[in-house]
C-alpha cells in the first residue's frame, strides 16, 4: 500500500460554502503509518463525477479514502454509486439499524422514513463501526485494491480514521517509514534561501525531499523522509541531514519544530513563569488574537490596548505629548513609550507595541505605507526595530503582529 489518494465530494466545498478539513486530517494521519497521499480531488454530488473520480483514482494508486455524500437526504447519492460501481445492490444492515435505533432513542423525531435509509448499505461492502453518527463506514475490498467511504461530517471522519481506518491500514504499512522535519526561518527571501542551500539540497539523497511553505514571511522548511527501514535509523539520517544544514541557514531559523509562533511563544512563557501584554496601534489587536487563539493563553496572556488614536497613547499608555509632537506616533519612541506603558498597566513580565501606516493612505516619504515600528521590553532589556511591509492593509498588519511574536520569541530565547 505505497500510496493513497483522497476523494472529498460535496457541492458544498466547490462553491466554496464549506471548507475542505478531511483531507488535510487524512493525510496527516496517513503519514503517519507511512502512506503517502498522491492527490486529493474534490467533486460535486454527481454520480458521474464520483465515478469519474474513483476510476482514475484507482489507476495510479490502490487506495481511496472518500468522505461525504452519506447523509439520509436526497442529494446525498454516495452509497448509490458505489453499488452501480462495485456491480452491488442495498440491503439492510441490522447491526446498523440497531446502532441508530439507539443513538436516537431519545429523539424519535429524528427516525423518520429518510433516517432508515441510512441502515441500507452496499451488499458488497464491509461495514465499519460509526460510534458517533448515523451514516455507515464502508469499506470496499476488490482486485487488489481499498477503498474506504466514510462521512463528511469532519468529527466524525476523524473518529473513523482514528478507530477503524487507521489500525487496519497500519498493518499493511508498517515498513513503509515517513519522517517530517520542519525547520522555521525568517527575514530571508525564499529565492534567496533556495540559492543558500542548493548544494546542500541537491546532495539529499533520493528518498528525501524538501518543501519550502512560505506564510506571512515565514518559510517552513520540511524535510521528508521515505524508506522501507527501521524508523531510528531514518531518524537517525534525517538528524544529520538537518545537522548539515543548519550551519547554513542558523542566522534566519526561528523554531525546529512545525508550530505556530504563538503557541511556542506561550510555551516559553508558561515554562518560565512569565506574561506578556501588548499595546497595539496599526495592527489593531491582531497581536491579542493570536495570543488567545489557543487554549491556556490565560496562563501567560494578561491582555491588549488597542491604542489606535494619540489620545488613548497617551491617556492610557502614558506616551508623552512631547513625543507625540516631535517624533510623531509613527516611530521608534513612541512604541518604546507603549510598551513600557502597557507593561506597567498591567503587570506582565514583557510587553510588545505596534503603531505604524496601514494604508492604504497616510504615508509620506520618509514613512510610506508599510512602515511599522515594533518595540518588546522587560523592563530590563527593550528591542526595538523599523520594518518596511508590502501588500494589502490586511497583509500588513498581519506582517506586523508576525514580526512582533517573533521579535518577542527571540528576546524570551536570549534572556
Amino acid at each position: 500500500m505505497e500510496q493513497a489518494e483522497i476523494i472529498v465530494i460535496g457541492d458544498e466545498l466547490l462553491i466554496g460554502q464549506v471548507v475542505d478539513t478531511n483531507s488535510g486530517m487524512i493525510a496527516r494521519q496517513l503519514n503517519t503509518i507511512g502512506i503517502p497521499v498522491l492527490r486529493t480531488t474534490a467533486v460535486h454530488d454527481d454520480e458521474t463525477e464520483i465515478t469519474h473520480a474513483l476510476t482514475e483514482a484507482f489507476t495510479r494508486v490502490n487506495l481511496v479514502l472518500m468522505t461525504g455524500g452519506l447523509g439520509p437526504t436526497k442529494d446525498d447519492i454516495t452509497k448509490t454509486t458505489l453499488c452501480k460501481y462495485f456491480d452491488t445492490r442495498l440491503v439492510e444492515d441490522l447491526a446498523v439499524k440497531e446502532h441508530i435505533l439507539q443513538l436516537y432513542h431519545d429523539r424519535p423525531q429524528v427516525l423518520n422514513s429518510l433516517t432508515a435509509t441510512q441502515w441500507q448499505v452496499p451488499e458488497a461492502c464491509s461495514v465499519l463501526e460509526n460510534r458517533v453518527g448515523s451514516a455507515p463506514l464502508m469499506e470496499f475490498s476488490q482486485d487488489g485494491k481499498l477503498l474506504y467511504s466514510m462521512p463528511g461530517v469532519p468529527y466524525e471522519a476523524e473518529v473513523a480514521m482514528n478507530e477503524q481506518i487507521i489500525p487496519r491500514l497500519a498493518m499493511l504499512a508498517s515498513e513503509n517509514i515517513i519522517i517530517h522535519k520542519t525547520i522555521q526561518v525568517y527575514g530571508i527571501p525564499e529565492s534567496a534561501l533556495a540559492l543558500r542551500i542548493a548544494d546542500w539540497e541537491d546532495a539529499l539523497p533520493p528518498y528525501m525531499h524538501l518543501a519550502y511553505l512560505p506564510q506571512n514571511r515565514i518559510i517552513r522548511l520540511r524535510l521528508t523522509a521515505q524508506k522501507h527501514t527501521e524508523q531510528a535509523l531514518l531518524e537517525a539520517e534525517v538528524n544529520e541531514q538537518i545537522s548539515t544544514l543548519m550551519p547554513l541557514i542558523e542566522d534566519y531559523v526561528i523554531a525546529t519544530e512545525d508550530k505556530p509562533i504563538e503557541v511556542l511563544v506561550g510555551e516559553y512563557l508558561k515554562s518560565r513563569g512569565e506574561t506578556v501584554s501588548s499595546a497595539e496601534s496599526c495592527t489593531g489587536g491582531k497581536i491579542a488574537m493570536l495570543l488567545n487563539k489557543h487554549a491556556g493563553s490565560s496562563s501567560f496572556y494578561y491582555g491588549t490596548v488597542v491604542a489606535y488614536d494619540n489620545s488613548v497613547k497617551q491617556k492610557v499608555l502614558g506616551v508623552r505629548e512631547e513625543t507625540l509632537n516631535s517624533v510623531g506616533a509613527v516611530s521608534e519612541q513612541t512604541v518604546i513609550e507603549m510598551a513600557n506603558g502597557v507593561r506597567n498597566l498591567l503587570g506582565t513580565t514583557w510587553s510588545i507595541s505596534t503603531s505604524g501606516i496601514a494604508g492604504p493612505d497616510g504615508g509620506t516619504i520618509d514613512k510610506p505605507v508599510g512602515t511599522v515600528w515594533i518595540a518588546v521590553t522587560n523592563g530590563k532589556h527593550t528591542h526595538t526595530e523599523c520594518f518596511r511591509f508590502r501588500g494589502s492593509r490586511d497583509q500588513i498588519t498581519t506582517h506586523a503582529a508576525t514580526a512582533a511574536l517573533i521579535m518577542l520569541l527571540k528576546d524570551i530565547k536570549i534572556s
